[in-house]
């Protein structure tokens, strides 16, 4: 960790506490690259929009670019997190830490029935996708798949899209929480969104994830397997590479 800020100033041990035993509050994630994020707008307005729900006010973006910028100092590539916390008026909390690059390996997923709370805000507490994560691993896997009823929803800390045998990128309409990564790539690429059963995975050649990390490809659901070097990947990637990032200050 490089640097953790409360509201713009070091934070405290007994500010951290209150954060950690409240366990309420909203936050996002970026990748911060010579001082750019891909997608800001959407970041601030996620940030926004999850504090009008969960505190009946928003939260002003200059008002959080500046304290990002802030927590930064002179640092120029990291991964920063922005945290909105407590039970009544909310602290921001701003943590940054070194970048993380994107795996470098497809991953493999395990479905389980699960789905997330509110889905549509990105909430701290992620205990359940963090167990069914670990689960997952113990298993032989990369990650898990949460579906309901047999739909599948997204992934644990991802979404997930598949691409047909015709080319077309297919998104899976569910209640989730709709990426930041995942809003760009629409912007750039032809898709839909439709209802994914586990019974239909056979009839796509190929899927990935996206976060705030960026772009992976999936190599296999369960026992159904994907291809891996699919050329749509490329596709997606360069897409994906040439969105340009907004400065932060």
């Amino acid at each position: 960790m490089l640097r953790i800020e409360i509201d713009g100033e070091a934070a405290t041990p007994e500010r951290l506490a209150t954060g950690v035993l409240a366990n309420y509050g909203h936050f996002t994630a970026m990748q911060v690259r010579d001082r750019r994020v891909k997608g800001l707008d959407l970041h601030l307005r996620r940030l926004d929009r999850a504090n009008h729900e969960l505190y009946g006010s928003g939260l002003d973006g200059d008002h959080v670019r500046g304290l990002v910028a802030h927590a930064l100092g002179d640092v120029r590539d990291a991964a920063v997190r922005v945290v909105a916390f407590g039970v009544d008026e909310p602290s921001v909390l701003v943590a940054v830490r070194p970048p993380v690059p994107p795996p470098t390996t497809p991953r493999s997923l395990v479905p389980v029935a699960y789905t997330r709370p509110l889905p549509h805000v990105k909430h701290i507490g992620g205990f359940g996708q963090i167990h069914h994560g670990r689960r997952a691993e113990r298993a032989g896997f990369d990650d898990a798949l949460l579906t309901a009823d047999g739909v599948v929803v997204e992934g644990a800390i991802a979404n997930i899209a598949f691409i047909d045998h015709a080319g077309d990128i297919v998104w899976p309409e569910a209640d989730c929480l709709h990426g930041i990564t995942m809003q760009l790539l629409e912007r750039e690429l032809p898709s839909r969104r439709e209802v994914v059963r586990l019974t239909d995975l056979g009839r796509f050649r190929a899927a990935f994830l996206t976060n705030s990390i960026g772009v992976v490809a999936v190599s296999r659901v369960d026992d159904v397997e994907f291809a891996a070097d699919d050329p749509a990947h490329a596709r997606v990637q360069a897409a994906y590479d040439a969105i340009p990032g907004d400065p932060v200050d």
